[in-house]
């Protein structure tokens, strides 16, 4: 006979669950983590039904800090979660009511539906809230780095071969470019976010006549202009999670841009490259071959990415075919959503601090640069100035390009005359446009990579920052 499990059910039920069925339905074990927000969210609850005289004053103070206690006792690590219960909610509940018998009355117009829903909200803000600030670290680390080495020319690549040069920081501040689209982002998903669903009740509201304005300020859940924000369809409030979704997408393309970024400085600190030195503290060796310093950090940060990723299609394929409304499917939601913000913030952090120990090896990245084919657009750019249509003077160096190879030299080692043979425009002053400097430096346009407009960035950046 298989074992039941004595837990506290409905008056429809005669008895509870199979122990097995307990063990495969409990989510306390995982969902455990929303018990601040659930108690700030039960509180806020109370209060709105003390205001409307569903609760006594005494009632109200004995629920409030009965929960307080139940906090307090959280936080300390004292408190004994009860798998039996199933989830966060009722754990908190049973704790509570068997201080005060008050507490029974605190789910009074309210479901787990609507409380889920709450908490999960509740949670994700101050989560995006706190990768916002990762992100801003993050890209302050780009610019500390990017100003740091601002004289450094780099060969900037397309195809991962050699395409033009460009100053080292100009490549660090794209980085700076693409991680404030993230911060944008995740601006957005917290406003979707920030809606409160409590008073939806199980699907249909509640027949008692709930201030859910009320309780949406209390819990923060307001405009810029302090008016409060509420779901405007109860069954449309407790199936929501779209906003799970939504970070799960932001979240996926962080990562993506992560794992870019990884890819980079993997590159970077190989000997084939050996652009950069990565500190010892974020390497590591090999159990057999001494000689070995693993980037393992930014590999381990590109191959989280594919966690990311999997969590966001874990989260569309449990939505997919769920009809309205709420679905016990729903549970299955909260693994993915916080393993996606954990996996996330903890790349982020981790790679900002990585950054701030990564040494540039300016003499490796200027015998890279001083490859004067990548200056050959720039050869094209000069004839066209000189009045030849592009896609002339673009066959004309092509055919210089391939004279060179074939006599073993680089681009700035053919004589005028040999550049004349090809094409009876160039000119003696042709030499000069292999000053590398002074040809990064006609790269002056918005966006480009002169030196004005790499300083006019990091400047720029260091105001948006707040960096002094």
């Amino acid at each position: 006979m298989r074992k039941k499990v004595p837990v506290s059910r409905s008056g429809r039920f005669e008895s509870g669950p199979d122990a097995e069925v307990a063990k495969f339905t409990e989510s306390v074990s995982f969902d455990w983590r929303l018990w601040e927000h659930d108690i700030r969210g039960s509180i806020a609850h109370a209060k709105m039904l003390g205001k409307i005289g569903v609760l006594s004053s005494a009632e109200l103070k004995e629920i409030t800090t009965g929960l307080k206690q139940i906090a307090a006792e959280i936080y300390n690590g004292k408190f004994k979660w009860n798998q039996n219960l199933e989830d966060v909610h009722m754990n908190i509940e049973a704790a509570l009511t068997k201080r005060f018998p008050s507490g029974a009355k605190l789910h009074t117009a309210r479901s787990r539906n609507d409380q889920v829903a709450l908490d999960m909200r509740m949670w994700l803000r101050d989560e995006i809230k706190a990768l916002q600030d990762e992100i801003r670290d993050l890209q302050r680390a780009f610019l500390f780095f990017a100003e740091r080495n601002r004289d450094v020319i780099i060969p900037g690549y397309t195809h991962l071969q050699r395409a033009q040069p460009v100053y080292f920081g100009h490549h660090l501040l794209a980085y700076v470019e693409m991680f404030d689209r993230d911060f944008s982002r995740l601006e957005d998903c917290w406003h979707r976010t920030n809606v409160c669903p409590l008073g939806s009740g199980a699907i249909a509201g509640s027949t008692i006549p709930l201030d859910r304005e009320f309780v949406a300020t209390e819990l923060g859940f307001v405009d810029a202009k302090g008016k409060p924000r509420i779901t405007q369809n109860s069954m449309d409030g407790i199936s929501d999670r779209d906003f799970a979704l939504e970070f799960g997408s932001v979240g996926a393309i962080i990562a993506v841009h992560l794992s870019r970024l990884a890819e980079d400085l993997i590159l970077w600190a190989s000997s084939e490259f050996n652009f950069i030195k990565i500190a010892d503290a974020y390497t590591t060796g090999s159990s057999l071959m001494p000689q070995k310093k693993n980037p393992d950090i930014a590999e381990l940060t590109r191959g989280k990415s594919a966690r990311v990723i999997g969590d966001l299609m874990s989260l569309l394929t449990l939505m997919k075919g769920l009809p309205m409304t709420y679905n016990r499917d729903f549970q299955e939601d909260k693994e993915a959503l916080f393993d996606s913000v954990d996996t996330v913030r903890a790349s982020v952090r981790v790679v900002a601090n990585m950054l701030r120990a990564v040494t540039v090896n300016a003499a490796a990245c200027a015998r890279a640069a001083s490859d004067s084919a990548l200056l050959a657009t720039d050869l094209a750019d000069y004839l066209v100035r000189k009045g030849m249509p592009f896609r002339q003077a673009h066959h004309a160096v092509g055919a210089a390009v391939a004279r060179a190879e074939k006599q073993g030299k680089e681009l700035h080692e053919l004589t005028t005359e040999e550049y004349k043979a090809v094409d009876s425009s160039f000119g003696e002053d042709l030499h000069r446009l292999f000053d590398l400097k002074k040809a990064l430096s006609r790269r002056s346009i918005p966006g480009a990579p002169a030196p004005i407009e790499v300083q006019r960035q990091i400047v720029r950046w260091k105001k948006i920052l707040e960096i002094s």
